[in-house]
């Protein structure tokens, strides 16, 4: 008994964190399928790219009402449709620090010299992220630049509303396990970690307390306008002003799942750029503005924030049954492939080479579409390296068809 209590506590945090971020992300992955589906092909290279490609991305990013766990599919798309890492990397830490929502609540709850400081903070450590990306995978973006030409248009229905949507939720597919881990974590931290003594640790300094806002927000989900009054009454309860703006910086702007998705989608080396610009800058940041304005300028009133109204609970609803669709049929293709195997069925009647796939809509495309040619069993479609594995007594010439009808090339290559 003595366990059933923490655990429903934690379910229940769950369930709160789940309706916090679902508006937003799902906002998030429409908006990377609207401007999939709407910008010119090859708009997002053109523009961003390089220097001025960062500082338009930041521009881009900064108003935007977008937290982080709504900015990692839009920063994510924007990754797809050719942008350099930089300016995606800038828009991933730029944009969940602020808002058009968070800056007036941040106004209002911090005062104005806070709120703007706030903003310019966003900017600058959104470009310093982008740029020192741009120049720690320069030798790798030389590498796969013919690859970002290529934007998943295969077969021309991206721009229509069906392809809009498949790029929403390649872009959900893409995070999937990340996005659940990270509202088991942030669950976790917020039912089990003491909150006692927080205000003597306030009195031991900017740089002492900005450190532990750091332990506590980097792993942490919450969103730049929820922070506000948390960061607020960190401020009301003896924190320096500084400590609550690397709260509002780096809560924001990471959360175990957003760590994780720009790991998966961007690699290693990014993802230490985008922490240690994040971390260092928000530190950074911190002494300046206690050095620069006068306690007396910041104000903390305190409020509540709410996430129960009907619309964030719908799109909760809506996120975790997408989210289980897609873990569902990932159980289901694994149970699928033990099945052959204990069965001696594991062998592919053959394999074919795909040319053309660029991401997680073109795998369900083509598979949905080779599922309904008669003769196959079963089919697994590999995006890396590029090949479908058929099972069944199926005529190689008939798979070729429905490759090619789908939009994709059939390689010469098979076995």
């Amino acid at each position: 008994m003595r366990l059933v209590e923490p655990l429903l506590l934690f379910l229940a945090t769950c369930w709160g964190v789940l309706t916090q971020l679902s508006l937003w992300f799902l906002i998030g992955a429409a908006i990377a399928g609207l401007l999939h589906g709407f910008l010119p092909p090859g708009f997002v290279r053109r523009r961003l790219q390089g220097v001025w490609g960062v500082v338009q991305a930041v521009l881009l990013g900064v108003p935007l009402p977008l937290c982080s766990c709504g900015v990692v599919p839009a920063g994510i798309g924007l990754k797809k449709d050719g942008a350099s890492k930089g300016s995606a990397v800038g828009f991933l830490i730029s944009t969940p620090q602020t808002g058009v929502d968070s800056i007036l609540v941040s106004a209002s709850f911090l005062g104005w010299p806070f709120a703007l400081f706030k903003v310019g903070s966003a900017a600058v450590t959104g470009l310093i992220g982008g740029w020192l990306t741009d120049l720690g995978t320069r030798s790798e973006a030389a590498r796969n630049d013919s690859v970002a030409a290529a934007s998943c248009r295969t077969d021309g229905t991206s721009k229509t509303w069906r392809g809009m949507l498949a790029h929403a939720l390649d872009i959900i597919y893409s995070v999937r396990y990340w996005l659940v881990l990270g509202i088991a974590v942030s669950a976790a931290i917020e039912v089990f970690v003491p909150r006692q003594g927080m205000e003597s640790i306030g009195r031991m300094g900017t740089f002492t307390a900005s450190l532990l806002m750091l332990a506590i927000s980097v792993p942490l989900y919450v969103c730049a306008t929820a922070s506000v009054p948390i960061g607020a009454a960190l401020v009301h309860a003896g924190f320096p002003p500084g400590a609550a703006l690397v709260f509002l910086m780096a809560g924001p702007a990471t959360n175990t799942a957003t760590v994780g998705a720009v790991y998966r989608e961007f690699g290693l080396r990014t993802m230490l750029i985008y922490l240690t610009t994040i971390i260092v800058g928000s530190v950074a940041l911190a002494q300046l503005f206690d050095w620069l304005v006068a306690p007396g300028a910041v104000t903390a009133p305190g409020m509540a924030h709410e996430h129960n109204s009907w619309w964030s609970i719908s799109a909760a609803l809506l996120l975790a049954a997408i989210l289980a669709w897609f873990i569902g049929r990932d159980v289901a293709r694994r149970w699928e492939k033990r099945f052959r195997r204990s069965n001696g069925s594991d062998m592919p009647a053959f394999t074919i080479e795909v040319e053309g796939m660029q991401c997680q809509a073109c795998v369900h495309r083509l598979e949905s579409a080779l599922r309904q040619t008669e003769g196959i069993d079963s089919v697994e479609i590999r995006l890396e390296p590029g090949e479908a594995v058929i099972h069944g007594a199926v005529d190689r010439e008939a798979v070729v068809q429905t490759i090619e009808g789908a939009g994709f090339r059939a390689g010469r290559g098979s076995s």
